[in-house]
C-alpha cells in the first residue's frame, strides 16, 4: 500500500479508531471537527486520497459509506508473556505474531500472552493473548484502567492501575492475590488493554462406540 501523508494518516487513524468504537462511520462534519478544519473540501480530498491508495472504500459525497480496507499485514507482534499473578521479566523482542487481519485495532498495537490467574474476575485467563496500546501520555491514564506495568527491579504485570499522589497501586482481579504497591517513579506503564484474544480447542471426539 502507498505511503500516506501526515494529514492523510491523521484522518485514517482517527477513522479507524472512530469506526472501531462506534461500529459505523462518522459524518463529514464530525471529521471536520476532529481535524480542526472549517471546510469539507480538505476532508473530502483526504478521503479521496485514502480511497485511491486503498486504505478505505467509500462513495464520494456519502460519508456514511466509508469502510476501512484491511491492509495485508504480518499480524500483531506478541512481545512475550505478561504476569497475571506474580511479576515476570519484562518483554523485549517479538517472539511470534498473531493474525488479526479482520479486526480493527489502534495503531502500534502489540500483544502479550497471559501467565497466571490474577485477572480471572475480568475474564482474562492464563493462556489468553491481551492486545495492548502504547500509552502516549501517562498523565492522562484514568484510575481503574487495565495496564501492562513494569515495576522497577521486579518485572511486568497485568493489573488495574490506581494512582494517589506519588504512590501507585496495581490491583488484581482475584481475591487470592494482594495488590502491588510502589512509588510512582518505580512504575512504567507500557500499554493499555484494548482487547483479549482467546483461542478455542474443542475437545477431541471419542472414537469409542456406546454399547
Amino acid at each position: 500500500m502507498e505511503t500516506l501523508t501526515e494529514a492523510q494518516k491523521e484522518l485514517y487513524d482517527w477513522l479507524v479508531d472512530y469506526i472501531r468504537q462506534h461500529q459505523y462511520p462518522p459524518s463529514i462534519r464530525q471529521m471536520m471537527r476532529a481535524m480542526n478544519l472549517k471546510s469539507p473540501a480538505p476532508v473530502q480530498s483526504r478521503l479521496e486520497h485514502l480511497r485511491t491508495k486503498r486504505y478505505i472504500a467509500w462513495t464520494k459525497g456519502e460519508a456514511r459509506t466509508i469502510q476501512i480496507m484491511q491492509p495485508s499485514s504480518e499480524g500483531v507482534p506478541i512481545l512475550g508473556s505478561i504476569a497475571a499473578g506474580y511479576l515476570v521479566e519484562p518483554f523485549t523482542d517479538a517472539i511470534e505474531r498473531l493474525d488479526l487481519s479482520t479486526v480493527l485495532l489502534p495503531d502500534k498495537t502489540f500483544a502479550l500472552r497471559v501467565m497466571g490467574d490474577s485477572m480471572i474476575e475480568e475474564m482474562i485467563a492464563e493462556g489468553d493473548v491481551v492486545m495492548m496500546r502504547p500509552l502516549s501520555d501517562p498523565n492522562l491514564l484514568k484510575n481503574g484502567t487495565i495496564v501492562a506495568a513494569r515495576v522497577e527491579g521486579h518485572g511486568t504485570t497485568l493489573k488495574r492501575f490506581y494512582r494517589r499522589g506519588d504512590r501507585i497501586t496495581l490491583k488484581p482481579a482475584n481475591a487470592r492475590y494482594a495488590p502491588i504497591e510502589a512509588q510512582a517513579d518505580q512504575v512504567q506503564v507500557q500499554g493499555v488493554l484494548v482487547g483479549v484474544w482467546r483461542g478455542y480447542d474443542p475437545p477431541a471426539k471419542s472414537t469409542s462406540r456406546r454399547r
